[in-house]
């Protein structure tokens, strides 16, 4: 894809074709501030530049029928979602409609050179799967801090070997294709934006647990970074004074007391001491244990595994309770691996939210866990290079 829209009404209409899917030029109408005749005008030079197309005879509205217009319905978005343990890749359409997901183990610790390479197979696997011929675009998460504008993870806790890579730079000359970079809980926001659980909220948080603790902040629809695109690293947030050490050289943070990998080391701890012969029993048979056996252990009943999530979910409800009675947000979403806790985790959360903001900010705040599960991270990465593209060069 070589074109991109002239002007702010183009890239609005096609940010509209986007998420509605397509419409008549009627409807279009209705919902941009501009005269029949320049409307006529835009979409003309749209389809001109083959991003948009014609698309069959849309309904009478009481004159003569008018067409559809659509976005190309060959164009092609490569979504890519890196997690500290594993790496999705999904295409999708320009609609953002997922045409094909692959989600393999990967270890974002050996770094970018061999991550990449994983990615990049999986993406030509896609391709010759006939899902694409090529991409158009494509948006890659990562699991730390990205200076947006560059598209350059900076200094990432859990991402040894990724600071100062050139991630942008790199995957657009191998995918031979425009390229953009974020924050992976901030696609994780845009994907339940696009297509999940917060598609009528304005003003949200999307909290991610996994193997760390992010936060993506949406203000008026729009993803907030920050300054310096650091804005939400809630895992980073003192939980508990003079806490357990962090891998970013800190203590107590919260993402020592409550993520991924600290139930893990939480769970081998209380099974070594004797405290569940539940998890005992999983730490002997599979030689290890994850934030899955904790949720196994406890949805058996065990009382070590639950006492371990109400903890976790207690500090971490701490801090969303702050955040809460800072931004006032009209949705708390609740998303990443650790989600599989379930409700023990939420209710946990919600307790402490509840109770320690204010009446006026948690009255009508639901939290929620997100709905969209691994696709969520494809999805945003995919509305990521769709918003980039469909903006004015």
């Amino acid at each position: 894809m070589t074109a991109r829209p002239g002007n702010a009404h183009q890239a609005r209409l096609l940010t509209l074709l986007r998420d509605g899917g397509p419409n008549s030029r009627a409807q279009l109408g209705d919902q941009v501030d501009l005269s029949r005749s320049k409307l006529a005008v835009e979409v003309d030079r749209l389809l001109e530049t083959g991003l948009v197309v014609a698309d069959g005879l849309a309904a009478s509205r009481g004159g003569r029928r008018s067409h559809n217009i659509r976005l190309n319905p060959g164009l092609r978005f490569l979504g890519v979602d890196i997690g500290a343990t594993s790496v999705d890749v999904a295409v999708t359409n320009a609609e953002l409609e997922t045409l094909g997901h692959i989600n393999q183990p990967m270890d974002v610790r050996e770094g970018p050179v061999v991550v990449f390479e994983q990615v990049l197979a999986m993406a030509a696997k896609l391709r010759a799967s006939g899902l694409a011929e090529g991409f158009d675009g494509a948006g890659i998460g990562v699991p730390g801090p990205v200076r947006f504008p560059e598209g350059i993870p900076v200094a990432p806790p859990i991402m040894p070997g990724w600071d100062g890579f050139p991630v942008r730079e790199a995957l657009s000359q191998e995918l031979g294709c425009p390229v953009m970079v974020d924050n992976d809980v901030n696609l994780m926001a845009m994907g339940e934006q696009h297509a999940g659980v917060a598609r009528t909220v304005a003003d949200f948080l999307c909290v991610k647990i996994g193997t760390g603790i992010g936060c993506g902040i949406v203000v008026g629809g729009e993803v907030y970074r920050g300054t310096t695109g650091s804005a939400g690293d809630i895992g980073h947030i003192q939980a508990v004074p003079d806490g357990r050490p962090c891998a970013c050289g800190n203590r107590g943070c919260l993402e020592a007391h409550f993520s991924g990998a600290a139930l893990a080391r939480d769970a081998t701890e209380a099974a070594q001491q004797g405290l569940s012969a539940e998890l005992a029993s999983r730490l002997e048979a599979n030689g290890g244990l994850t934030a899955v056996d904790v949720a196994a252990a406890a949805a058996a009943g065990d009382a070590t595994a639950l006492d371990l999530i109400r903890e976790g979910g207690n500090h971490t409800g701490q801090v969303i309770a702050g955040l809460v009675s800072f931004f006032n947000p009209g949705l708390v979403v609740i998303g990443g691996g650790v989600t599989g806790l379930g409700h023990t985790l939420l209710a946990a959360i919600r307790t402490q939210v509840y109770r320690q903001s204010l009446p006026l900010a948690t009255g009508n705040l639901p939290i929620v866990l997100g709905e969209l599960g691994p696709a969520a991270g494809v999805i945003g990465a995919a509305r990521l290079i769709s918003d980039h593209l469909f903006s004015p060069a």
